[in-house]
């Protein structure tokens, strides 16, 4: 193997019972779930509404290069997510419209990109799930070096090969497979704390119960 690339397995592609079940989870339900400390910053969709859930095949790869972001999407299975740290350096698209094909081929899930994409109006038309920091006309070079599955850094989150990705209006969050049990039965406490709160709002009343507990705790009475 050329020194200037590392490539490790892929992890497994996510269980169907896993997608099915933060189908409906709203990513603001999860990151209350992991201190409001957790999720990836910075980037922005570029489809229209579908949402993404899967499990991360990382590639960490020079500013505007995207060799081995063909590699990695050769390796692939339905339901992962290509994710590439680009460095955050938009100068240079890393994915467009004959990679988004390529992948829509071999089941992905989605792309996420600390970097930029081009061709934004395939993305939006296909309502293929990308989220990125810009799109910018100024094609990828192809001459490495880079990594695959590695852990990367994606706009100030460490995501590890085969995290979980979940990605919405309100933007991503990730975490370990083996968080999922626990974020999905803490989303759902959170969902239905949030029904209650509604139900009293839609009262009327000026006092809110909910309110009155926030206020009391710091002595605002």
């Amino acid at each position: 193997m050329n020194e200037n690339f590392t490539i490790n397995e892929v992890s497994p592609a996510p269980r169907k019972e896993l997608v099915d079940a933060f189908l409906g989870v709203p990513t603001s339900h999860i990151s209350d779930n992991q201190r409001r400390l957790e999720g990836i910053l910075g980037l922005r969709r570029f489809h229209r509404s579908r949402k993404l859930i899967g499990t991360a095949v990382t590639v960490k790869v020079r500013a505007g290069d995207n060799l081995l972001t063909y590699k990695a999407l050769s390796m692939i299975s339905p339901g992962h997510v290509l994710v590439v740290d680009a460095g955050g350096v938009t100068n240079n698209a890393i994915v467009g419209e004959l990679l988004m094909t390529y992948a829509q081929q071999r089941g992905c899930a989605g792309f996420v990109v600390d970097g930029a994409i081009r061709d934004s109006a395939a993305f939006l038309e296909a309502d293929f799930p990308c989220y990125a920091r810009e799109a910018t006309h100024r094609g990828p070079f192809k001459t490495g070096p880079g990594s695959i599955n590695v852990p990367v850094s994606i706009g100030g989150q460490v995501v590890q090969p085969g995290d979980v990705i979940v990605g919405d209006e309100d933007g991503l969050v990730v975490f370990a497979p083996s968080e999922a049990d626990r974020l999905m039965s803490a989303a759902e406490r959170t969902a239905a704390a949030e029904r209650a709160i509604r139900d009293e709002i839609l009262t009327g009343n000026v006092r809110q119960s909910w309110m009155d507990k926030m206020f009391a705790a710091h002595g605002l009475g």
